[in-house]
C-alpha cells in the first residue's frame, strides 16, 4: 500500500467519515435482447404494456427495438438496486408472452442487419434525433454490433464526503472543481487497472458465429468441429476487443483524461468537424436523415470507452454542457459483461468488489497520463481481452512487463486496505470476502466466469448458442415464477400509465420542425 493510499484510508478512518462510505450512490443498467422461443431476435415492437420507452424511469431501449436497457434508481443500498432489478424483470416477463431475454452479452441467432429493427420513440423531435443517432450508428459501424448487451454501473460519492474531502484538502478552487478533478483521477486510475475487471468478470470468450456474418475473422477459433461456435481459448470478453464497441475511425481520437475542459472540448470537436468517411451518409439532404451530422461523432454517446464521465442532463442539454457548466456527478462503468450465471447477470458479490474497486481508484495517487501510457492500458485491455487467461501473460507496467498475476496480486492487495474500510463501515466482513473470492480467480484462471463458459460448453458437448439458450429459459421460468407484491405491481402499472401520457405531451410540446430542433441543439456545442 502506497504512503498516499495509506493518508487516504487514515482520514477515513473515524467514526464519521465512516457513515460516509455507507452512503455510496449506485445505479445499474442492464441490457437485454428479447428474443423468441427459437432463440432469434425478436421482430416485434416495444410492447405498449412496458408504457414509452422515450419517458420510462425504469425501462427503455437501447440501440434496437428488441435491445431493452433496465435502469434501476440511485440507491446507496446494493440490496434494494438488486431487488428493484429484479422486480423490473419479473415485470417486464409479465408483458412478453412466449418471448424470453437473452442471458448473456453476445447476441443470440442473428440473420443480418436488415434483420435488426432500430429503436422507435415516438413522433416528437427528441424521438427522432434519437432514432436518426441510431441510424447512424448502423450506417457506421453495421447493425450486428449493436446487438452486444452489457452492464453499466454508475457510481458516485455523496455530497457530504466531498465538503469534508475538499476542506481537509485546504479548499483548493471551488468545491465543485475540486470534485470533478478527484473524478478524473478516479478515471485515469481505472483506465490503469480496468484490465483486472475483463479478467475477472469477463464472460463473453465464445459467440454464435451468425454475429460475423459478412464481417471478417478477426482471429477466432472453431470450438467444435462442426464450427457451430467461434471462440478464443484464453479469450475472456469479447466484447471489449474489436468485435465489440471499438471504432478504427475513433482510434485516432486522442482523449485525455487529466483535465476536464480538455476532455470536453476534445470531444466538442470531434462532434462538430466533418469526418471524410461519413459525408457520403445522408444527413438531413432533402429531408434524408440517416445520421445527426458527418462529424467523427453524432454526439457524446458515440465515444466508446469502458468508463465515462457523466452529469445528469436538463431537457434538450448536451452532456458536454451539462459537464462544462456544473462539474462531473458521477462515473458510469461499461465495461461488465452480462453475466449468464445470474438471474439480472449481476449479483452482491461483484457490486462489493466494483465498490471496492472505484474506490480504491479515487483513494490511490492519481498522476497525470501521457500518451505512452494510454498506449500501454490500451495494449493490457487488448491483452487481457484476447488471452487473459493464458499462463504467463504479461502486462506493461511503469516497471517493465510482469505477469498479470504480480500485477493483479499486487493491486488487490491495496484494494484489500479499502475493502476492509468499507467492511468496517458497514459492520460487515463481506467486501473482504468479495476480495478473497477474486483473489482465487487469478490464483485459479478455471474460476473465472469466462472458464466456466467453456467448461460448460464442454463438458456438456453444447455450442455457445444453445449453452445461453438454456440459461436464458432457465431464468425466464424463475422470474415467470416469482411474484410482486400488489404495490410494486401497481407502482409499474402506474409508471406505464405515467410514461405514455409523458409523450404524448413532449409530442404536443414541440414548436419547431426537426432542422431546426436539431439546429438549435448543435448550437449548443459551438456556444461551448
Amino acid at each position: 500500500m502506497t504512503s498516499y493510499l495509506h493518508s487516504q484510508l487514515e482520514a477515513l478512518s473515524g467514526s464519521a467519515s465512516k457513515a460516509l462510505l455507507r452512503d455510496i450512490q449506485r445505479g445499474i443498467e442492464k441490457e437485454s435482447l428479447r428474443i423468441t422461443v427459437d432463440g432469434k431476435l425478436a421482430q416485434t415492437p416495444h410492447p405498449a404494456s412496458l408504457g414509452s420507452a422515450l419517458t420510462h424511469s425504469f425501462i427503455t431501449t437501447d440501440y434496437s427495438e428488441a435491445l431493452l436497457e433496465f435502469i434501476t434508481p440511485v440507491s446507496n443500498s446494493i440490496e434494494d438496486s438488486l431487488e428493484t432489478l429484479e422486480n423490473i424483470h419479473s415485470y417486464t416477463y409479465q408483458q412478453l408472452g412466449d418471448e424470453l431475454l437473452w442471458c448473456a452479452s453476445m447476441p443470440c441467432i442473428l440473420t443480418g442487419d436488415e434483420d435488426i429493427p432500430v429503436a422507435h420513440y415516438g413522433s416528437s423531435n427528441v424521438a427522432r434525433m434519437k432514432t436518426v443517432y441510431r441510424y447512424g450508428l448502423g450506417h457506421r459501424y453495421g447493425r450486428l454490433m449493436q446487438t452486444i448487451a452489457g452492464i453499466h454501473y454508475n457510481f458516485s460519492m455523496p455530497q457530504a464526503f466531498w465538503e469534508q474531502a475538499w476542506v481537509a484538502a485546504g479548499k483548493p478552487g471551488s468545491l465543485t472543481d475540486y470534485i470533478s478533478t478527484r473524478y478524473l483521477g478516479l478515471i485515469r486510475n481505472f483506465r490503469r487497472h480496468s484490465w483486472l475487471l475483463i479478467y475477472l468478470y469477463g464472460a463473453s470468450p465464445a459467440l454464435c458465429p451468425s454475429f460475423l456474418r459478412g464481417r471478417e475473422n478477426p482471429g477466432l477459433e472453431s470450438f467444435d468441429s462442426e464450427g457451430r461456435s467461434l471462440y478464443l481459448p484464453h479469450g475472456t470478453a469479447l466484447r471489449m476487443g474489436d468485435l465489440g464497441y471499438n471504432s478504427s475511425a475513433q482510434k485516432g481520437l486522442n482523449i485525455c483524461y487529466n483535465c476536464l475542459d480538455t476532455y470536453i472540448e476534445t470531444l466538442r470537436q470531434a462532434i462538430l468537424q466533418s469526418h471524410p468517411g461519413y459525408r457520403d451518409i445522408p444527413s438531413g439532404q432533402h429531408g434524408d436523415y440517416q445520421q445527426l451530422s458527418d462529424s467523427l461523432l453524432q454526439i457524446e454517446n458515440e465515444f466508446y470507452s469502458p468508463i465515462r464521465p457523466k452529469r445528469v442532463t436538463r431537457s434538450g442539454e448536451p452532456p458536454l454542457t451539462a459537464l462544462r457548466q456544473r462539474g462531473i456527478e458521477y462515473v458510469e462503468v461499461r465495461c461488465i459483461d452480462v453475466s449468464p450465471f445470474s438471474p439480472v447477470g449481476v449479483d452482491a458479490d461483484q457490486i462489493r468488489f466494483l465498490d471496492s474497486f472505484l474506490l480504491y481508484c479515487l483513494l490511490e495517487d492519481s498522476p497525470a497520463c501521457n500518451d505512452q501510457e494510454q498506449a500501454a492500458q490500451a495494449a493490457n485491455l487488448e491483452a487481457v481481452v484476447n488471452r487473459g487467461r493464458l499462463p504467463g501473460l504479461m502486462l506493461h507496467t511503469d516497471r517493465g512487463e510482469r505477469p498479470l498475476d504480480d500485477c493483479a496480486g499486487e493491486l488487490l492487495a491495496g484494494i484489500q486496505q479499502v475493502a476492509a474500510l468499507l467492511d468496517a463501515a458497514h459492520g460487515t466482513d463481506l467486501y473482504g470476502a468479495s476480495l478473497r473470492h477474486q483473489a482465487a480467480k487469478v490464483a485459479d484462471p478455471e474460476l473465472t466466469p469466462s472458464a466456466r463458459v467453456l467448461r460448460e460448453m464442454r463438458d456438456q458437448q453444447l455450442p455457445f448458442f444453445r449453452l445461453a439458450m438454456g440459461y436464458s429459459e432457465q431464468w425466464a421460468q424463475y422470474f415467470r415464477q416469482r411474484s410482486l407484491s400488489p404495490q410494486v405491481q401497481a407502482a409499474y402499472q402506474e409508471e406505464t400509465r405515467r410514461s405514455l401520457a409523458a409523450q404524448q405531451a413532449v409530442e404536443q410540446a414541440d414548436l419547431v420542425g426537426f432542422d431546426q430542433y436539431l439546429a438549435n441543439y448543435f448550437a449548443q456545442y459551438r456556444a461551448l
